[in-house]
Formats: structure tokens, C-alpha cells, sequence
């Protein structure tokens, strides 16, 4: 009786341990593909013609069709600077400098992937500070500067694309940073 209840407790644990750390490296990925830079992330091989096995898990996982390599590259913030959600009841600016890009946009989207609000801005709309950083906020309401409208109740992401970049090839001359996300009030 003892060895059959040992038994079963070594497959709960076994699976439950395999599950979770498949499901971890799906979803978060750091560990195994997937790059961080604040609260932006990304899977560096998402557009290569031979992606890894967990990069290749992922894309089926969301369905999603990604640029090629040498077009650009996709990168995505689900919360804040301080690893808040972020949430259509708050305000945020997007503050400091993207990486070099040709062109780029950003897109407030829902879980489903649809946009919401004002369908974003890109590079060549919005206004720059004299050093070439961006300051945009996303609101409900009106904001001062660059400004994305959002709608609508509930959690939402932001799509950062960069077409053209240089981004993680190995020739940037300079280290990459990203711009962060500043929660600044909520309704």
C-alpha cells in the first residue's frame, strides 16, 4: 500500500513539475528563448526559417504570423516599468528612446490581439524631444504631446513593431534600451 501511494505521488510531482515548466516556457520564456528588456520581451528567433523547439511552441501556441528576420521585429509589453498590468483605467507615458529602426509603430491591443481605441502611432507621427527621445502617453483621456486613445474596460498590451532594425544583428553600435512605461495615475 505504501509503495502504491509513493508510486502516485511520483506522478503527481512528475507531471505536474513537466506541465508547469512547459507551460512556463510558453508563456514567459525567458529561460528559454525569449528576450527581456523591462517590461518589453520578445522571442528572438520568432522570424528566423529555423526557430527552436520552444520558439516554434510559442508561434503555435498564439497563431500569430511573424516578420522575418531581416523585416523587423515584434516586441511586447503586458505591464509597466514596475511590473504592474497594464490597465485601460490608468494612464501611462511611454518615455526615453527606441532602438534604431527604419520605421516603427505602437498599438495598444486587447488579449485577442484586436486594437483598441485610436489604432496607435508610428515614428513619423509623433513629435521628438531635441535629444530624439519619444514621450507618448496612452489614456482614456486626453494627454498633453503624443497621445494614443484607449477604450474600453479591462487589461490591454502594447505592440512595440520595429521594421528595419538592427536590433539584436550583432552590428549595433551602441548598447539597446528600450523606452519604459510609467504608470502615472488611475481612474
Amino acid at each position: 500500500m505504501r509503495f502504491l501511494l509513493n508510486l502516485v505521488l511520483l506522478l503527481v510531482v512528475a507531471l505536474g513539475t513537466g506541465f508547469g515548466l512547459s507551460w512556463y516556457a510558453l508563456s514567459d520564456g525567458r529561460l528559454f528563448g525569449a528576450y527581456q528588456s523591462g517590461p518589453w520581451s520578445t522571442w528572438l528567433r520568432s522570424g528566423a526559417p529555423d526557430p527552436d523547439p520552444y520558439t516554434r511552441a510559442y508561434l503555435a501556441r498564439t497563431g500569430a504570423l511573424q516578420l522575418g528576420l531581416s523585416e523587423g521585429i515584434q516586441l511586447i509589453a503586458n505591464s509597466d516599468s514596475d511590473g504592474k498590468p497594464l490597465s485601460r483605467d490608468c494612464r501611462y507615458r511611454i518615455d526615453g528612446s527606441t532602438p534604431t529602426a527604419t520605421f516603427w509603430t505602437l498599438v495598444p491591443v486587447a488579449a485577442d490581439g484586436s486594437p483598441i481605441g485610436q489604432s496607435g502611432v508610428s515614428s513619423s507621427q509623433i513629435a521628438r524631444a531635441n535629444d530624439g527621445s519619444i514621450q507618448i502617453y496612452v489614456s482614456r483621456g486626453l494627454a498633453p504631446y503624443n497621445w494614443i486613445e484607449i477604450a474600453g474596460e479591462g487589461s490591454f498590451t502594447l505592440v512595440l513593431t520595429l521594421y528595419d532594425t538592427t536590433l539584436f544583428s550583432g552590428i549595433s553600435s551602441n548598447r539597446t534600451t528600450m523606452p519604459s512605461i510609467i504608470r502615472e495615475a488611475c481612474a
